[in-house]
């Protein structure tokens, strides 16, 4: 085995995932994943005939998310027609796992240059949503959930917080410190080296800045929002009689949820692409590329498919048993924040230092494109440990269906 490194990384802007409100939601998918395809290749001069492979995360793959959006998307970039692209959903953590599979396709020495990365967009992916019709509702999936029930993600985050004791003011507290860490980095350009615009197809900028945070939000505005689930949790969603609540309660029976989050201390709908370069030692000193990361080690953790948003913690403490490193050996952490019970527990349960924790803010204030998310936030947290002159992180994020990537890189 060799090492695999990562040489650059790129990433579009966060559009409000909102048709008629986005400025990135008139884009089609495929052009933003091509803008930081682009982009990668015009600024380490890639011969893209020597890209191996693109290895692309996208989650809901259905019309204009369809059709290999990686093989797709390389060709709308201009690459040669000699690389080739898969694409592959793992929900949350497609984003991660492309990293994951590229490096290890490198790492193996079956590739020497690949490129990673992820889309998603939900402005889009929310107008294919059927109400009547739930996702993960029809007849095979009902029959699996006679035996292995799985309910709503953000149902299973109130479940969550009921379980652990974890209170409302503290999910909102976290709410506000992503907020006003994500302004902060905003504010002192801690984004620039990754973030590249996105133009229209005349030429015009469609965006070139973060547009979902709120960096106006307060706690007394976070605590008079409604809960965002508890209607929901209690309706009707198929022939069965089955509720979301009712699913969680087949294994929690005696659980009565304290519904706690809402609108601000959830990820927010956004649409956005990432993608990392990554090649091996061998062919980065050969094309003159500097690497300025080096892939520690990578794993994948299942766990409650119920509970479904519990599996990072499991998951760093696996990748960190495989890199020989203990939580005092990682200088910066990266937990996607899908709800705020998700980071709040992964902070407890790992006995975490606060100040080490996006330290740039998180979902909650900048927004959850699905499928590229675990990309972006790879990309966010090299760019931080060059900008402190620190050596390692961590990142994980929790996925559908009860489980979650994890990875650790450290800087060369």
């Amino acid at each position: 085995m060799s090492d695999a490194y990562i040489i650059d990384t790129c990433r579009t802007p966060r559009g409000i995932g909102k048709i008629g409100k986005g400025a990135l939601a008139d884009q089609h998918p495929q052009h933003l994943a091509a803008t930081v395809l682009k982009a990668l290749a015009e600024r380490n001069q890639l011969d893209t005939a020597e890209v191996d492979d693109v290895i692309w995360g996208t989650s809901t793959q259905r019309g204009k998310q369809g059709n290999d959006m990686a093989r797709m998307a390389l060709l709308d970039a201009g690459y040669s027609h000699l690389a080739s692209g898969v694409t592959l959903d793992r929900f949350c953590g497609s984003g991660i796992t492309s990293v994951n599979l590229a490096a290890a396709t490198v790492a193996a020495g079956f590739e020497d240059l690949v490129i990673a990365g992820g889309c998603e967009m939900m402005s889009y992916t929310a107008s294919l949503a059927d109400p009547a019709n739930p996702s993960m509702m029809d007849a095979g999936n009902l029959r699996l959930r006679r035996n292995v029930p799985q309910s709503h993600q953000g149902v299973c985050a109130d479940a969550i917080a009921t379980l652990e004791g974890i209170p409302r003011s503290a999910l909102d507290e976290l709410a506000l410190l992503s907020q006003q860490r994500a302004a902060a980095a905003i504010e002192g350009g801690h984004f620039k080296r990754s973030l590249v615009p996105v133009y229209r197809e005349d030429g015009s900028l469609a965006l070139d800045r973060e547009e979902f945070p709120r960096p106006q939000t307060t706690l007394e505005g976070l605590a008079s929002l409604k809960p965002a689930f508890e209607v929901m949790a209690e309706r009707v969603i198929d022939d069965h009689g089955n509720t979301y609540a009712g699913l969680i309660r087949q294994v929690f029976p005696e659980l009565k949820i304290n519904y706690v989050h809402h609108a601000g201390n959830s990820s927010g709908v956004v649409d956005g692409a990432g993608a990392l370069l990554l090649a091996s030692g061998a062919y980065a000193k050969k094309r003159g590329l500097k690497p300025r990361a080096r892939i520690v080690a990578m794993a994948n953790v299942g766990d409650s498919a119920t509970l479904m948003l519990n599996a990072p913690v499991p998951a760093a403490r696996k990748v960190l048993a495989k890199a020989g490193l203990t939580v005092d050996d990682i200088d910066l952490w990266e937990i996607n924040e899908a709800f705020a019970v998700v980071a709040e527990k992964f902070i407890r349960d790992l006995k975490l230092d606060r100040a080490k924790v996006n330290v740039n803010g998180g979902a909650m204030a900048l927004g959850h494109p699905i499928g590229a998310t675990g990309s972006l936030l790879i990309g966010t947290l090299l760019d931080e440990l060059e900008r402190r002159d620190l050596k390692r992180g961590l990142v994980t994020m929790c996925a559908a269906g009860g489980m979650a990537p994890a990875i650790i890189i450290e800087r060369v």
